[in-house]
Formats: C-alpha cells, sequence, structure tokens
C-alpha cells in the first residue's frame, strides 16, 4: 500500500478497490480506536486532552501500516471539544499517510443542507477530517443519505449503513416488516445493494451488520459492497460466529475489534501483537 490516502489528498481510486486491495494486503480485520475514559484510565493516563492524544497516537503507531482499516469512534474523542477534535484530524492524518484505510464512525443521519455539511465534514477532498468512509445512519430514510452518498461516489471515498445492529434496542426498529414485506434492516441492504450495482470488485456503500446477531434471514448476496460486522471480540462474537452469520458472504465481512485489543495497552508491542494474532485469525478464516 502506499501512502496516497493522506488526509488532504483528493483520492484516485474507488473505495471499493482500495478496500479490496487492503483487505488482500492486511487480511480483513477493522482495528478500533475507542478512547473510552475507562480505558484511558486503565492505561494510567490522565482523562483530559493529553491522556487522549497519548492513547490515540499509540493505537495509531500500533496499528497503522498493520491492519486494512482502522477506526475512530468520534464521539470520544468530541467529548473533549477542540482539542479533542484535533487529536482526531492528527489520528486521520497519520493512519492514512501510513496506508492505512481510516473508517471514521460518526453515524451521521440528517436530511438536505445539514446532511450535505456533514458529507463536507467528512467526505469532501481537503476536509480536515476526511476519513476513507464513514458510517450513516438511514433512519430518517435511506434517500436522505444521498448528499453523503453523492460526495463519496463524487470523491472515490465509502460509506457504511446502518442496517441490523449489535444492541438489543435496535431490533425493534430493524426487524420491523416494512409495506415490501421486507425488514427494515433488508430494505436498508436492498437499497446498498442498487448504489452498488455493477461496481468492482465492489461498490462503495458498505452495510452495518453486527457480528453477535442471528441473521439467518437477512439475504446479502446481492450487497456487491463490504460489511462492517461490530462485536468480534469483547462483545462475544468469535470468527465461528463470523463464518455462521455471514455465511457465503463472508470474504466481504470487516469484523471489528476494539476493546478486546486495546486491553492489551499502553505497551504498543503488545497492541500491536494482539491486532496481528486477531488480523490473521481471522484471515485464515474469512
Amino acid at each position: 500500500m502506499t501512502a496516497s490516502f493522506g488526509a488532504r489528498h483528493a483520492v484516485t481510486t474507488s473505495f471499493g478497490a482500495r478496500l479490496a486491495a487492503a483487505t488482500s494486503a492486511w487480511g480483513p480485520l477493522c482495528a478500533g480506536i475507542d478512547p473510552h475514559p475507562g480505558l484511558i484510565e486503565a492505561w494510567g493516563l490522565r482523562g483530559d486532552p493529553a491522556g487522549l492524544e497519548r492513547f490515540a497516537l499509540t493505537c495509531v503507531e500500533a496499528f497503522a501500516g498493520q491492519v486494512a482499516v482502522v477506526k475512530p469512534q468520534s464521539a470520544f474523542f468530541e467529548a473533549h471539544g477542540s482539542r479533542g477534535i484535533a487529536v482526531l484530524e492528527r489520528v486521520i492524518a497519520e493512519t492514512r499517510s501510513a496506508g492505512t484505510l481510516v473508517l471514521l464512525d460518526v453515524k451521521r443521519g440528517d436530511i438536505g443542507s445539514t446532511m450535505a455539511a456533514y458529507a463536507a465534514a467528512y467526505l469532501a477532498d481537503g476536509a480536515p477530517l476526511a476519513a476513507d468512509a464513514v458510517t450513516l445512519s438511514p433512519y430518517l430514510g435511506f434517500d436522505s443519505l444521498e448528499p453523503a452518498l453523492a460526495t463519496a461516489r463524487n470523491t472515490g471515498r465509502g460509506v457504511f449503513v446502518l442496517a441490523r445492529t449489535s444492541n438489543p434496542e435496535g431490533a425493534g426498529v430493524q426487524r420491523a416488516v416494512t409495506g415490501s414485506g421486507r425488514s427494515v434492516a433488508q430494505d436498508v441492504l436492498d437499497a446498498a445493494a442498487e448504489r452498488n450495482a455493477g461496481e468492482h470488485p465492489m461498490g462503495a456503500v458498505g452495510v452495518v451488520v453486527g457480528a453477535t446477531v442471528d441473521e439467518a434471514g437477512l439475504d446479502l448476496a446481492r450487497l456487491n459492497g463490504p460489511v462492517l460486522a461490530p462485536g468480534f471480540g469483547a462483545q462475544g462474537a468469535t470468527v465461528a460466529d463470523v463464518v455462521r452469520v455471514f455465511g457465503a458472504a463472508r470474504g466481504r465481512v470487516l469484523p471489528a475489534s476494539a476493546r478486546d485489543l486495546l486491553r492489551h495497552g499502553p505497551d504498543v508491542g503488545a497492541l500491536r501483537a494482539a491486532a496481528l494474532r486477531a488480523r490473521d485469525e481471522l484471515a485464515a478464516a474469512l
């Protein structure tokens, strides 16, 4: 991988192609950077912007150039105000400069000009917080995401749209049956599949499906895009669960792990070793 993914530079190939190349080279693991206050404290750091920076940049040192995708959780940086956002900018820039894709976990979802502003913040060329991809919420209607989908398409970036998440509170909405006779989650998957049709090696509109859920009835066959699968590791999902839940679609799954890796900090070598173990275990199975 090259350093052409720098946060302030335009990208020249599609996100689907870059993700396929990254997972082929580095395996399918998505390593999370979640500077939870409890983890920062467990690392012996202060819960201030300086501690946040030390935590986050230690993760960058451990993961960048070792895994296909790194996923910072924006909320933990935002909690520190402008200084936290400055740390997030640095995390994005340094990770991408190392040739590792950044999936920024922001879960944004709004309408009209507000959605367009979110797209400009996270997906536009030259934006300080521009990542390779972001997470989005479709629960104001999938079509409300169009400003972000269009910006991602125009700049060679990607999105991951929440479909069937692992939190219990999501089931009542996501499993509800719509007028199409399908679940809300399946409608999200089908809408993503429409945007990915004809793309090679895969489209840039991914979905989020928890690795801890039993989704025997969820049809991923037409998606032609990546699946972010949170819940691997600390939340209880194993490699066997990933194979069971995703079946024939497992080759495009990005199992995400954060706490199970981060508990090995603050030692860089221990963090990296944990990521490499998870990466290699997943690569062998998927």
